[in-house]
């Protein structure tokens, strides 16, 4: 009955101390005023190794017999006063910052103070309680989570500058999975004439017994125009690619001139990433399009999109006092890439309906 009190004693002043981290929480949930000191991102991360240590404190305490309840007391309190400085000192590192890094730093925090949560609550409901073995196996796990948050604030971007070149490099990896799969697309069989006799001949000579073997490869199967269509867009995704490996070379140009990533650069930034956004996203519906029977009107206003796109992002270079040289080039090769596509999807406006018709399924 003793444990039971000292328990439910454990569990209101946890829920305390939750109480004013989730209040100092929703009082830091904007950006910091531009007007306060900004804190280093390595101030922050020499935090979190504090908090660490003091996790390692909490599963130090369940390594032998079952703590006291004092001493459990006294750990809550301190590991919850540094956590306290950790916010602060997250919210502080968040003056000047874009969206793209207050996300960052935002999601980082979080998962610091998550796992704290629950390795907190499990630690109290744990009190008392005659499982020892799960005690020894779950708080172990729990405390490495937190190390796991504290270690990943290392890898967290520091400056608007990094948190962009990031970002930008996110854009690219769904990118490079829709190339691929542009890829993999081929030519139909049947355009070679010596392959259609041959099918002909089998169809007169052998029964139908409803093999569907084939049925699954057809769909991605592609006639000849539409293979000229696919391999410009396949130009158009691969030319992209450049052009987003060479805004991030330009991006980082600014760590010299600028290391802290000022509101000097911030718009533009972001402006830069979520043009880059839309273009990741064009790029995914023209990829979409290209599998018969193609859309052509869709592809078409998919890399209008594009172009426009752009065009945008060299304008917005424009006020970015860096180099720009390669990034212009790339740009300059995406645009005729998208015009060949253009151009090839005009050739091809003749031949769609024959293709249509080839498809069509004369056993029905």
């Amino acid at each position: 009955m003793g444990k039971a009190r000292e328990r439910e004693q454990l569990n209101r002043i946890l829920g305390e101390h939750l109480n004013i981290i989730h209040e100092t929480l929703q009082a830091l949930d904007q950006t910091a005023d531009s007007s306060l000191n900004k804190v280093s991102w390595d101030e922050v991360v020499k935090m979190g190794e504090q908090v660490s240590k003091q996790a390692t404190l909490v599963g130090m305490l369940w390594t032998g017999v079952a703590p006291e309840v004092k001493a459990l007391e006294e750990n809550m309190a301190s590991y919850f006063n540094i956590l306290q400085g950790f916010l602060l000192l997250s919210h502080g590192s968040t003056v000047g910052a874009g969206p793209t890094l207050s996300s960052y730093v935002n999601t980082s925090m979080k998962q610091v103070i998550d796992s704290s949560f629950v390795l907190w609550k499990e630690s109290v409901s744990s009190y008392g309680s005659h499982s020892k073995e799960q005690q020894k196996r779950t708080i172990p796990q729990l405390v490495g989570a937190v190390w796991d948050a504290c270690s990943a604030l290392k890898k967290t971007p520091a400056t608007n500058i990094m948190a962009i070149g990031r970002a930008v490099t996110q854009v690219a990896v769904p990118m490079k999975d829709v190339l691929r799969e542009m890829k993999e697309l081929k030519p139909s069989s049947s355009d070679s004439a010596e392959a259609s006799d041959e099918v002909s001949v089998n169809e007169e000579c052998e029964p139908h017994v409803g093999d569907n073997s084939d049925d699954g490869d057809m769909g991605n199967d592609l006639t000849p125009e539409e293979m000229k269509v696919a391999q410009c867009a396949i130009d158009v995704v691969s030319d992209m690619l450049v052009v987003l490996k060479e805004l991030i070379r330009t991006v980082t140009l600014f760590k010299k001139e600028d290391p802290d990533g000022s509101s000097k650069y911030v718009d533009s930034l972001e402006k830069l990433l979520k043009l880059c956004q839309g273009i990741g996203i064009q790029i995914d519906e023209l990829g979409a399009c290209l599998y018969p029977p193609q859309e052509h009107p869709a592809i078409g206003t998919a890399s209008e999109k594009i172009s426009g796109m752009i065009d945008e992002m060299l304008v917005e270079l424009d006020k970015l006092d860096v180099p720009r040289g390669s990034f212009v080039q790339a740009c300059a090769d995406s645009k005729r890439s998208l015009g060949q596509l253009g151009s090839e999807l005009g050739n091809s406006t003749d031949t769609e309906v024959l293709a249509k018709i080839e498809r069509l399924d004369l056993t029905s």
